[in-house]
Formats: structure tokens, sequence, C-alpha cells
């Protein structure tokens, strides 16, 4: 379930074909009944506990469906951006595809998938979370892709190691220094690390836009050259240089339980702890993360989903991705999530607090998606990304000051968008 974003890699149209693609051509799909005779392929972009929670779905589809057939295969994080963008681009592959929230934006622009709007997908916009839909929809108003299920990074703590330092769990910025001074000041060697978006966009994005800031404007223009993108750079930077956080890649699974007090990590691991480390029970709780001085927006990660340009079967793929948001494939999904440990939150906020959380995260997520935000919908932006975390990581790292880094972040997200 940890969200990571490959940079794209040059690779030959072989890599992408294989057992189970649907169709190849350049023309657009007839409209077809959804009841027509189908056997569908859906790339999935995640683990195999993943594909397994979308493929009760499809096989609860077809039960209502009998002639239409879907079989869900694994892409891993590592590789799948470049795998469904050759796709995209060749017009050869599956017919469904998910991958990140704002991918889908990216491979139509290339002409790879199928305008959602054309099967009405729109009826589908009250029910999910405003930002991510917004995030999955293009700025141009095309829908190549919605969201299907959500993340949120939480602030994990060792209850312990705080009320040793008689530390509360912080809720400010300056509370969150403030803390990792009194852990120290008590022995506490390992007061704080960051998991998920160490040294990643994804650690600065929730600085960023709890500063006030954002990447880009509301009509797509990079955004970094604000005060509010700078003080949240240094804020970040200063975690690291000042407040001791590691720039080694540590889970947070792997950091509690190794004495460290406070982690920034994604929702998932508090479905893992329990059975990874049982000797962190009753010694571990989780909250929001600490707000920034405009904001306590968290990041919010996902999947979207969509139908390739090339598929025969449109109709049927798009009806299926409709069935998605139904209680139905929504209780289903939520209950082979349950039996695997595995953290499945739905696309639609009224049915967030059914899935399987442990004891104390439910309100923590839902306060979370309520306040935070997903990845910027803006074009170029999926290709930009490991290039401007290249420049974030050489403010950190000492190797660049601030203001450069981010006028080189800003420059590579305008090249990308051309």
């Amino acid at each position: 379930m940890r969200r990571t974003f490959a940079s794209i890699a040059c690779i030959g149209l072989m890599t992408v074909l294989g057992a189970g693609c649907a169709t190849s051509g350049t023309s657009q799909p007839k409209q077809a009944s959804t009841n027509a005779p189908a056997t569908i392929t859906y790339w999935s972009t995640g683990g195999d506990d993943d594909t397994r929670i979308f493929q009760k779905a499809a096989d609860l589809y077809h039960q209502s469906h009998p002639n239409v057939t879907i079989k869900v295969q694994t892409l891993t994080w590592d590789d799948s951006y470049a795998k469904l963008l050759a796709a995209a681009t060749s017009r050869t592959g599956p017919d469904i595809v998910s991958g990140g929230l704002t991918w889908m934006i990216q491979f139509g622009r290339r002409g790879g998938m199928v305008d959602l709007r054309k099967f009405g997908i729109e009826s589908l916009k009250p029910q999910a979370h405003p930002q991510m839909w917004k995030s999955a929809a293009s700025p141009d108003g095309s829908v190549y892709g919605i969201p299907i299920d959500m993340s949120t990074e939480l602030f994990y703590y060792r209850t312990d190691l705080l009320a040793k330092a008689n530390v509360t769990p912080p809720k400010t910025w300056d509370e969150l220094t403030t803390a990792i001074t009194k852990l120290k000041a008590a022995g506490v060697k390992k007061p704080f690390s960051i998991d998920w978006g160490n040294l990643d966009w994804i650690g600065y994005f929730n600085f960023l836009y709890q500063a006030g800031g954002s990447f880009y404007t509301p009509d797509c223009k990079p955004a970094l050259h604000t005060p509010q993108a700078k003080r949240a750079l240094e804020f970040w930077i200063s975690l690291y240089e000042k407040h001791g956080a590691p720039t080694a890649n540590i889970t947070g699974e792997n950091a509690l339980d190794t004495g460290t007090a406070m982690t920034y990590s994604g929702n998932w691991i508090g479905n893992t702890i329990p059975s990874a480390k049982p000797k962190l029970k009753g010694k571990w709780a989780v909250t929001t993360l600490p707000a920034g001085p405009a904001s306590s927006a968290a990041f919010i990660g996902g999947r979207s989903i969509g139908v390739t340009a090339f598929s025969k079967y449109a109709a049927q793929s798009a009806d299926f991705i409709k069935f998605l948001y139904t209680d139905q494939a929504i209780d289903a999904m939520i209950g082979v999530a349950k039996g695997r440990a595995v953290p499945y939150i739905p696309p639609r906020p009224d049915s967030v607090t059914k899935a399987d959380f442990p004891p104390g995260q439910a309100a923590a997520v839902t306060q979370s998606l309520k306040t935070g935000m997903p990845a910027p919908g803006c074009p170029g932006w999926d290709e930009a990304a490991p290039d401007v975390a290249k420049q974030l990581q050489s403010a950190i790292l000492g190797k660049s000051d601030s203001a450069t880094a981010l006028t080189k972040a800003a420059k590579i997200m305008e090249t990308n968008a051309a």
C-alpha cells in the first residue's frame, strides 16, 4: 500500500505487451450495451492484496452481468507508470487501468484514455471526495479517471516515550519542535522521523499546504516562488538539520519498534503494526499531523481508474467503474481488506468509517481526509514530480539553498506542462 512514484523509464513497446492484453487499434470504440459479451483486462497498480480486493468487486459484477468477465492483474508501483504510459502512447494494452490519482490526466493527454463523461460518470461526482475528484479530472473538464480509494498521512507516536518526557502529542509545528527538544532532554535518542515522503515531494507537500502554499496556481502555473513555499521548505529542512530527523528511509513500523518516539507515516501501518510488531501492543497511538501556520492539511493519496481509448469494451468497462461506487462493491472490498489486515478506504467519504481501522485510528483518518489535499491534477505534474523531488532533496542535503531549489523545481514543472 505504500505510495511511491517512480521516474519515467525509457522502455520498449514489447515491455508492455503480454498475455491478457485486450486489443490494439487507433479508432475510438463504438458504444455497446453494458451486457454485451466481454472479457476485460484490468491492470491494477499496487500489490497482490489490492488485486484481490478489486477482483472481488469484479466477480460480484460478473454475477449481475454474466456475459462480462473481468480479470485483474497486478502492476507494482515501481514500474507501473512507465508501463501504463507506454500502453497509453502505443494504444496497446488492457481495457481498464488504475494507478496514481493524477496519472489518467497524463495518459489522456496522449489520447490513451476514454473521456468517461460520455458514459455518464459524472453522476458519481457528488459521492466522491471533492478534492480527490477535482485532482483526478483534467483542468479542461475531461474525466479520464476517477478516484477508487484513498489514503492519508498520519502522526504515530509511542505513548510510553512521550509519557517519559511529559510530552503530549503535538498539534502545531512549534509544538512538534518543542516535543523533539523535550524528548532529547529526557534521553530519548530517536525523537522523530518521517516515513511516507521522506526526502520526497510528498513529504514537502504536507508542510507546503500547511504553510498556505501550493504547487500550482488555480490555472496550473507553478506556485513555488511564494513566501509560503520558502517557509515550508525551510521548516522541513530544519527537521533534518536542527532536529535530527534521519534522511535514511525507515518505515513507520520499524521506527516505532526501534525506539523512535514520533513518526509521520501512511494510514496503512496502523493495520500492520498489530501483527508485524506485537511488542508494541499498548505502546503506540495515532492522531492527525501537527498543523502549520495556515492549516492542518495533510497529503491525501489514492488511486484513480479509467478506460483505455483502444478498448473494445469501453461501455462495459465504464459500467464496472460505476459499480465500484455502489454499497455492494464497497462492502465486499472492505471485507476482503479486513481479512488481510490491508486498509481499503473507499472513495466515498460517507463510507470511510466502514473501513478496517485499529482502535483510535478511524477518527484521525476521517479528520485528515476532511481537511487534507491530494496531488495536483495539472498537466505534466507526474512527469515533473521525480525531478522536483530531487531539487527538494538537494536543499535538505545542503547541496542547494531553498530559493534556488524552489526556482529550479518550478522551472521543471513549467517545462513538463508544455
